[in-house]
């Protein structure tokens, strides 16, 4: 490659990183006044399905309890989450594992962001291979974003964890309490500095949960390894992993995560423990009577720091 042609590249990846930013602040959203008073509460999302893997949407704030390491809490506040906003980050792997899939991806994906984003949602779009790249920032406008991925090209090796980490980091702490990041991918990481953990504990600590569709098993890869990454990822953070073998089944899946987000429960509490000391804290939701239900929801979170 020439080495103009190089720098230019370079200083393009550079710019694309810079361009990372806070979503929008929510129109009419009164300052802060010179009175703080530092309330710290949790939001749980929740999702419910019964013996034949059917959504449940029709229970009460009586059915649930929740405890935070093993102590019991108060559900403060409970909503059906379909009426609350939404934040989506899609992450689109356009490694070269995936080249053979990519197109199809991109139009399942354009399917997916017409469906999902609402007047009062915002989403996102990042692409990754060695580096992450935010194609458009967050908007209520799935068109912008659809614009975004017609444009994808695969290549290059995979770093999943730095790009996942750094969309946590600088673009899902502090935006609306439903966050969601969406990755399309095989799973496989060869080129992060980040590890595994890392980028879980960020997550973890943005309050998001992740949901994967894995490549793998349709041929855009054949490590198992990868998949096992995807797996760890989702259940550590409240989401769901799909592993789709055929083109049908990669729409399915996206159809299904667009289902589950607006069949959830949302369920708040002010914690017993006070101390706002980064620690991390385990949580365990129960339904009374559930009669063979399974639930679904984070593992914990980390407590912020004073101030």
């Amino acid at each position: 490659m020439p080495r103009v042609l190089a720098v230019a590249l370079g200083l393009a990846a550079i710019l694309c990183f810079a361009s990372f930013q806070n979503p929008p602040k929510v129109p009419g959203q009164q300052p802060s006044g010179p009175i703080r008073v530092e309330v710290l509460e949790v939001n749980v999302l929740v999702t419910v399905l019964d013996k034949q893997g059917r959504f449940v949407t029709d229970l009460t704030k009586d059915r649930f309890s929740i405890e935070e390491d093993k102590v019991p809490q108060e559900i403060t506040k409970f909503a059906k989450e379909t009426s609350l906003p939404l934040t989506v980050a899609l992450m689109i792997d356009t490694s070269g594992s995936v080249r053979m899939k990519l197109d199809f991806e991109k139009r399942a994906a354009s399917w997916f962001l017409n469906q999902i984003i609402q007047p009062d949602d915002q989403a996102m779009l990042v692409e990754f291979d060695t580096g992450a790249t935010l194609l458009h920032d967050f908007t209520n406008r799935p068109s912008a974003l659809v614009d975004e991925l017609k444009g994808l090209r695969a290549g290059g090796g995979t770093a999943l964890f730095d790009a996942l980490y750094r969309v946590a980091n600088e673009k899902m702490i502090g935006v609306s309490p439903r966050r969601v990041i969406v990755i399309v991918s095989d799973g496989d990481d060869l080129h992060s500095k980040r590890t595994l953990e890392e980028a879980i504990e960020q997550v973890q600590r943005s309050e998001a949960a992740i949901y994967a569709i894995g490549t793998s098993k349709f041929g855009a890869s054949s490590e198992p390894g990868g998949e096992k990454i995807l797996k760890t990822l989702t259940e550590q953070t409240g989401g769901t992993l799909f592993l789709p073998y055929s083109e049908q089944q990669f729409e399915d899946a996206f159809a299904k995560i667009n289902e589950e987000l607006r069949s959830q429960y949302s369920l708040t509490y002010v914690p017993v423990n006070r101390q706002m000391d980064q620690t991390f804290r385990q949580i365990r939701v129960k339904i009374k009577d559930d009669k063979g239900l399974t639930i679904r929801y984070k593992k914990g979170y980390f407590a912020p720091r004073r101030g």
